[in-house]
């Protein structure tokens, strides 16, 4: 399987932004994807993930504020970032995995597939 992201760019406080990713080669039963994020000096961490089930979970710091979304055909998926903060700023990544059930956030290891990154900016 693949993945691939798109969106991302440069906002001020409090603005939004949308991250897209897409998803190909999986042929299994269920799949995960999620987003995660790497903040400059600190481990790559999760945001949110989401099953093809519609089971979604969210970080702390993404409650609230982000929404994970499936696509409409289940080959995409989205991630909706409001009220951002200079804090959310890193690169972002999408990735995913076959299986039954997604691990909890903490699990950065358990993803095989990722994407390239894309830069998130926010200024004050």
């Amino acid at each position: 399987g693949q993945v691939a992201e798109s969106g991302g760019g440069s906002v001020q406080s409090g603005g939004s932004l949308r991250l897209s990713c897409t998803v190909s080669g999986f042929a299994g039963a269920g799949v995960c994807m999620g987003w995660f994020r790497h903040i400059r000096g600190k481990e790559r961490e999760g945001v949110a993930t989401i099953h093809t089930n519609g089971i979604s979970d969210y970080s702390d710091s993404a409650q609230g504020r982000f929404s994970i979304s499936l696509g409409s055909s289940k080959n995409a998926f989205h991630l909706d970032m409001h009220n951002l903060q200079p804090d959310d700023t890193a690169i972002y990544y999408c990735a995913a995995r076959e299986g039954i059930r997604c691990p909890p956030m903490s699990a950065v290891g358990w993803w095989d597939r990722w994407g390239q990154g894309t830069q998130v900016t926010v200024s004050s």
